[in-house]
């Protein structure tokens, strides 16, 4: 396999790797799984109560309930939040079919894990499907409130991030790497 991208090795289909598909897949189960168990946890125990400090004003457990994206953002189309992420799953399931990387696994199942954690709140939680709310329980110091998968959306971004700048691919190969080498 050619160490830098040209015509004909971009042309050549990756094997797909059952291995790393089977990481980024028990990542994406276990973040979901651990998003929608906090989340019942902050309704069941942080609903009608003042906020618990758990670093001064710095840090609070505070129950929220968000219909827009990010910092509150497109608050009232929550349908449209809905069907953007039902569009990056896709994208995300169709190009892990190149995954040549345990890097890239990891990302890719945090991102996962989030888009799938909050896309079950909208589209199960009040007000109803597909404009439902997500839970939000963890206040940054007044900043913002989030939640388990906002923490797994923003750790895949910045990971993603790096890997594109070290020149990491998708599919492992790194430019003016040697073959195989996996990041």
């Amino acid at each position: 396999m050619p160490t830098t991208p040209d015509a004909e090795a971009s042309s050549t289909p990756t094997p797909t790797n059952w291995r790393l598909i089977g990481r980024l897949a028990a990542i994406t189960v276990v973040l979901t799984a651990v998003d929608q168990l906090s989340k019942w946890w902050a309704e069941r125990e942080l609903a009608g109560r003042e906020p618990i400090q758990l670093v001064g004003e710095l840090l609070q457990l505070r129950l929220l309930y968000n219909s827009g994206a990010a910092f509150s953002i497109a608050t009232g189309l929550t349908w449209l939040l809905t069907l953007i992420v039902i569009v990056v799953i896709a994208a995300v399931i169709r190009a892990s079919a190149r995954l040549g990387s345990t890097a890239w696994a990891i990302a890719l199942g945090l991102l996962l894990g989030g888009a799938f954690g909050n896309l079950i709140d909208r589209l199960f939680r009040d007000p109803g499907f597909p404009e439902g709310h997500v839970v939000d329980f963890i206040d940054y110091g007044g900043l913002f409130v989030g939640n388990i998968a906002d923490i797994a959306i923003t750790a895949a971004a910045v990971l993603i991030a790096v890997l594109t700048w070290r020149g990491v691919s998708i599919d492992g190969i790194r430019r003016g790497s040697a073959p195989g080498t996996d990041a």
